[in-house]
């Protein structure tokens, strides 16, 4: 078996972000997330801040993306958002063109070359559950869109219409899942490589015809990038914090490069294992007008299928990203 550190205290790059608690007491540093419990309210600028869990996630009050926001908003949103990963902001009301408005805050929007855009607005992703049916897309653990060459860095969700219980998303912290490994296991990830492919999520075969037909209610496109390979570090460092984080998913991650087949599924099965323990996760619920926006480079997500009776409606929209280090 291998040994497993306690969780480390790590670090954090962002050591001009402020955080108070409502009793003014001094500010915290150097942590990814506040010491305050998840009841505590926090505050940063004039954002107030609700931690999802003890390792990653916030709620987020005081926004209105309708509107577009001051500088101080900004860059408060911005340092909440490298601070936390996951951010869920409620009561909003976007368009298609606010939703595409908020995302280039992140970046530019991504076109995806499988799963299709809306037609005025190819960067959005309309994501449609019909009543009576299964969940499929994004139902198990993946980072967004890691078969890319330039994996997507952000991913904005909008919940416009979705059931009033089911379909939460769990989110897991990989900066977490690195800082648990022993010594010696994290110098053996460091340098290798892992080959990320869409061949098994997208495939025809596993994922259906039919959304390849326009059969379905979410529609995917053809193309070469089901097949494609692409490689991308195990270990990988944030470009904006410098931390550390892993970067492997049970969706897109085929295989450790110089590895075995068995060695390879051995590895991996142990490192998401380790990566989704509950601990290491926060779980965002979902309503009506809920925004979400989240890191991929040091997160994954799992959508959860359990409201197979119920519509749902989102838009999706996903920020490019740089190539992993």
């Amino acid at each position: 078996m291998v040994p497993l550190f306690a969780l480390l205290a790590g670090g954090d790059a962002l050591t001009n972000v402020r955080t108070w608690t409502r009793d003014g007491k001094h500010p915290e540093r150097g942590r990814a997330l506040p010491e305050a419990a998840d009841s505590e309210r926090t505050m940063t600028t004039d954002l107030h801040i609700r931690g999802l869990s003890g390792a990653l996630g916030a709620e987020i009050s005081g926004l209105d993306f309708s509107r577009p926001l001051s500088d101080a908003a900004r860059a408060s949103l911005l340092a909440a958002f490298h601070r936390y990963g996951v951010l869920c902001i409620r009561d909003q009301k976007l368009t298609r063109d606010s939703h595409i408005a908020l995302a280039k805050l992140f970046g530019t929007p991504d076109v995806h070359p499988i799963a299709m855009g809306m037609a005025e607005h190819p960067e959005v992703i309309e994501v449609r559950k019909p009543a009576g049916e299964r969940a499929s897309f994004g139902t198990s653990w993946h980072s967004d869109n890691s078969f890319f060459e330039r994996p997507s860095s952000v991913t904005i969700l909008y919940g416009d219409s979705v059931p009033a219980v089911g379909g939460d998303t769990v989110y897991a912290s990989m900066e977490r899942a690195w800082e648990l490994l022993s010594e010696p296991l994290k110098q053996f990830l460091m340098p290798l490589r892992a080959i990320h492919s869409a061949r098994t999520a997208f495939d025809p075969r596993t994922t259906g015809i039919e959304k390849y037909e326009g059969r379905a209610a979410i529609q995917y496109a053809y193309s070469d990038a089901i097949y494609e390979e692409v490689e991308h570090p195990v270990v990988r460092t944030h470009p904006v914090t410098g931390r550390k984080s892993l970067y492997v998913n049970p969706m897109f991650t085929q295989q450790i490069v110089g590895l075995s087949k068995a060695e390879s599924d051995g590895l991996l099965a142990m490192l998401h294992d380790l990566s989704t323990r509950p601990e290491l996760t926060c779980r965002l619920r979902w309503e009506d007008g809920t925004v979400a926006i989240w890191d991929n480079r040091w997160l994954q997500h799992y959508a959860i299928d359990d409201y197979a009776d119920f519509e749902r409606l989102m838009f999706r929209v996903t920020i490019a990203g740089e190539r992993p280090v």
